[in-house]
């Protein structure tokens, strides 16, 4: 069964959560690939203090592909996503590329 342009234009705005119940931001925008009449992503417009926040940082939004989306109703369901972590090495500990020889 396909999605109708008034299913696509009732997703804008719909609070974004993830399907271990944590709430993303809102629907932004739509990305389609119209060659292949397929949704290729949802944008998320993150709302500060969200889990998705401290994962991109300062930007404002994040493409999500439309795999990643559940279900889509009165809410929008995402599978969790997460961020891989990055440590900060001591300076000390950083191998010069003359050192790795």
């Amino acid at each position: 069964m396909g999605i109708s342009v008034k299913q696509i234009s009732e997703m804008f705005g719909k609070d974004v959560f993830t399907n271990k119940g944590v709430y993303a931001g809102r629907v932004a925008d739509i990305r389609l690939n119209l060659g292949k009449f397929r949704i290729h992503s949802i944008v998320v417009d993150v709302t500060r203090g969200s889990f998705l926040s401290a994962a991109i940082g300062n930007k404002r939004g994040i493409a999500i592909p439309y795999q990643y989306v559940d279900s889509v109703g009165d809410v929008v369901i995402i599978k969790h996503i997460t961020a891989p972590v990055q440590e900060d090495m001591p300076n000390e500990q950083v191998a010069s590329p003359a050192s790795m020889f």
